[in-house]
């Protein structure tokens, strides 16, 4: 019977990461996409759909969860033994953006389901990292900012969400985002224009 329930929840978990998989790559090409919508694409009955995730919101909510999860990975990854610590702000930023590339529009969806709130306070790890990355930096004037720390690392997230916005909205090309927001990161902490982007241009090779 153990073993009946095992393969049976090992295959529930396939189904609903399948079901996830599917309904970002059916929102990135629509973002009204319907739960019908998405159980079509995933081939599966709509009543499948609502056991996994009992509404769109619930749904969106844990793709949402699941970006942010890649997006703290990324980060770390991103500044992960670099000393130089504008090259691990500019790093951890092109590292971000790789991964939030892919769920850009579902910041635009999620601040309407999930709400901006509920998106921040999940980021709150990533940003407690950049924080303690600015702090030094300040301390040892590699960046210079009339804001303290965690201001500043404030204004880098909103910056990553508002490039995400211009990326959606056609005003910029997705390929040149990440080079461009790392950039602009870097200058907001003082960085000079050009070394900044000397610098990421080095680590963008």
């Amino acid at each position: 019977m153990a073993a009946m329930t095992t393969g049976h929840s090992s295959r529930a978990d396939a189904n609903r990461r399948r079901i996830l998989d599917i309904a970002l790559a059916e929102l990135l090409r629509d973002p009204d996409a319907s739960m019908d919508q998405i159980a079509r694409a995933a081939g599966v009955v709509r009543r499948t759909v609502y056991g996994h995730f009992p509404s769109r919101e619930a749904l969106i909510g844990t793709l949402v969860d699941g970006a942010v999860e890649a997006v703290a990975a990324a980060h770390a990854e991103g500044r992960a033994g670099n000393e130089d610590l504008a090259q691990a702000v500019a790093g951890s930023v092109l590292a971000v953006w790789k991964v939030a590339d892919r769920y850009r529009i579902l910041v635009a969806l999620a601040q309407r389901s999930v709400t901006v709130q509920g998106i921040r306070e999940r980021l709150a790890p990533v940003r407690d990292a950049c924080t303690e990355l600015l702090q030094r930096g300040l301390d040892e004037g590699v960046f210079v900012s009339p804001l303290p720390a965690p201001a500043l690392a404030y204004v880098h997230e909103q910056m990553m969400f508002a490039v995400m916005e211009a990326v959606n909205d056609g005003l910029l090309d997705a390929e040149e985002a990440g080079r461009s927001t790392a950039v602009t990161v870097l200058t907001a902490a003082g960085v000079p224009a050009s070394l900044a982007t000397a610098l990421v241009a080095k680590l963008s090779d």
